[in-house]
């Protein structure tokens, strides 16, 4: 077995959330928000699932 490392999939997680929060969030409640929060989100929406998917040591795919 290998080690995952728990922090990047912890930081990713916590990352994905905010930045679901931000790209989501204004549009359920009906809230205007500026394109940079969004494009900020997108941005860390690829930042998390990048984090997540190299946590383990192994070959990412």
């Amino acid at each position: 077995m290998t080690e995952t490392d728990t922090r990047k999939v912890a930081f990713g997680v916590v990352l994905l959330a905010i930045s679901t929060v931000l790209i989501f969030g204004p549009g359920a409640l009906s809230v205007g928000v500026p394109v940079a929060a969004i494009a900020a989100g997108t941005l860390g929406l690829a930042a998390g699932a990048l984090l997540v998917g190299t946590s383990d040591p192994g070959r990412p795919v």
